[in-house]
């Protein structure tokens, strides 16, 4: 056995374990809070980020008076794509693993490479996971008598990005910043 094959089945169960950590990532929530503070009064923020999230279709699943809360829910949809991309590509990383295996061990001849046919099930995994029902949160916290509001929104980091770069100017709306200049 020659000294290189080993070290290419540690060097391909790595990339299997970072394969596994990319479709965990792929599909975790990214559910955060922020507070926003607009000059605007309360109603006139409340009903236009409203009117903005059915646009883009999310429904309005109702509220808490007591808490001054609004809810709204929307189904997270997978990517195709990536569905495809995520398939081929744990079927490659199968099928190179099945072929080191081949390699170390010549006697169990070509059933190694049967771990090309895991590929679908990580396409089928991320789809799962990545089919979700998401739900985003309004709730004012403050509303002063200069007609300036505070809002804390919850909701997938994406949407409060899109918020914030797309309602920020028309209502007023200023958050720390940390949303739109984070890398991640």
């Amino acid at each position: 056995m020659p000294v290189s094959n080993p070290s290419v089945l540690i060097l391909t169960i790595l990339l299997a374990i970072g394969l596994a950590f990319f479709l965990r990532a792929a599909s975790k929530d990214r559910t955060t809070v922020v507070d926003v503070n607009s000059s605007l009064p309360p109603i006139e923020v409340l009903t236009g980020i409203s009117n903005w999230l059915e646009e883009r279709g999310w429904r309005r699943e109702g509220g808490d008076i007591d808490r001054k809360v609004l809810r709204f829910y929307g189904n997270v949809l997978y990517s195709p794509l990536l569905v495809i991309f995520l398939s081929v590509l744990c079927a490659l990383g199968g099928g190179c693993l099945g072929l080191v295996i081949c390699q170390l061990s010549p006697n169990l001849a070509w059933w190694p490479l049967l771990l090309i046919s895991l590929g679908p099930l990580a396409g089928l995994f991320y789809r799962q996971r990545a089919f979700r029902k998401e739900f985003l949160e309004l709730q004012l916290i403050s509303a002063s008598e200069d007609s300036s509001s505070v809002l804390r929104l919850r909701a997938h980091r994406d949407e409060l990005i899109a918020i914030e770069l797309e309602l920020g100017a028309t209502l007023d709306l200023k958050s720390d910043g940390s949303l739109v200049s984070s890398p991640i």
